[in-house]
């Protein structure tokens, strides 16, 4: 194994924050020079049709060098969607009526779409 994957496997300080299906990992690591980074991992776990799963990871290294402009932007990015739009999550996943336009059929407005109208009785006999 190379010296860069011993590296990769050892961690100085590490947390976890599970968050649904997904899961960030913060590692902090050391360089050849014995310097400290952070890495951040997402890994999301997906579910196959036959009830196997996989996980999809993804990860950011974030050196000492970019940690205050990375700390002053990360930030400001999460105070600007707190101030636009709250602490509130607004989602499909945590709103079970939550609606997406191009979820409504043609015929059908947002309005009505609460109404069943325009839907079509199917009996599973037929099928």
């Amino acid at each position: 194994m190379s010296n860069h994957g011993m590296m990769e496997k050892e961690e100085i300080f590490s947390k976890v924050l599970r968050a649904g299906r997904r899961t960030y990992f913060f590692d902090v690591r050391a360089t050849k020079a014995d310097d400290y980074y952070l890495t951040i991992t997402e890994s999301k776990k997906f579910t196959n049709d036959d009830g196997s799963y996989h996980y999809k990871k993804h990860k950011i290294y974030i050196y000492k060098e970019d940690f205050s402009e990375f700390k002053e932007i990360l930030s400001e990015m999460t105070d600007y969607i707190i101030r636009e739009k709250g602490d509130e999550v607004i989602s499909e996943r945590h709103q079970k009526d939550f609606k997406k336009e191009y979820d409504v059929p043609v015929n059908q407005t947002a309005s009505d779409s609460g109404t069943t109208e325009n839907f079509t009785d199917i009996s599973f006999d037929d099928i």
